[in-house]
């Protein structure tokens, strides 16, 4: 399985990844599911992968291979004009993947799901983040709704629900991604270490900051700690229910 995170904020992006496939307790590998098309000054562009990994990787794969050729205006990652375009193409790109793959994958009783997050800022426009469903569709965040998840979303949207806000600074978003990573990890073993954590400052138009965060990261060790030791202490300060037996 895979978690990835999200969230666009009015200062820029931050985003997350986990490395760990699952296809059964004794096959388990490590992949990156974070992948990065810059141009410092003209685009960032960052996409986050989640699901059936052959067919996610095809995907990644078409966009690479277009980027490569250059081609017509609008047709590769680095020729089109906005995040909105961007989007499109991805969406394209997984279209023709199901079209090519979908059913010899699902004859094997497989399943072709697939999903990404695609964030960034090309040029003048605003920075944007985009969910991309397996149909090739795909919604945008809001003013209400900061951040998207995919994956093993469920145990890490808690504390996304009550914390993020789109006018966080960037280095709480960051802490934030992490610690809803770690109730991720402590919930969820198809979800492991390490994680790939990008900022993106809004008008850079260059990545200012790509870190890959280990088992034994100082940062990471350091806030899931002092989480549980909050969420511990606030429970016992919390009032006491009063019944009868």
């Amino acid at each position: 399985m895979t978690y990835c995170v999200g969230i666009c904020l009015r200062d820029g992006l931050v985003m997350a990844s986990d490395t760990r496939t699952n296809a059964g307790v004794d096959n388990v590998a490590t992949f990156r599911k974070m992948h990065v098309w810059e141009r410092p000054g003209d685009r960032v562009v960052v996409l986050l992968a989640a699901g059936n990994l052959a067919a996610s990787q095809s995907v990644v794969s078409l966009l690479d291979e277009r980027a490569a050729e250059g081609g017509e205006e609008g047709r590769s990652i680095y020729s089109v004009t906005s995040m909105f375009q961007a989007a499109r193409l991805v969406g394209e790109a997984v279209r023709e993947t199901m079209r090519l793959d979908a059913s010899a994958i699902e004859a094997t009783s497989e399943s072709f799901h697939i999903s990404f997050l695609l964030g960034g800022q090309i040029g003048n426009g605003q920075s944007r983040l985009y969910q991309i469903y397996t149909a090739g569709n795909f919604i945008e965040t809001s003013e209400d709704t900061p951040y998207f998840q995919i994956g093993e979303h469920k145990y890490g949207k808690p504390i996304l629900d009550r914390v993020a806000r789109r006018d966080m600074p960037l280095a709480d978003a960051a802490k934030l991604l992490l610690l809803s990573f770690d109730s991720t990890l402590r919930s969820n073993l198809s979800v492991g270490m390490p994680i790939d954590l990008l900022i993106y400052r809004k008008d850079a138009l260059e990545v200012e900051y790509n870190h890959r965060v280990e088992a034994d990261d100082p940062y990471f060790m350091q806030i899931a700690i002092a989480w549980s030791k909050a969420l511990r202490d606030v429970f016992a300060s919390l009032p006491e229910l009063e019944f009868k037996d």
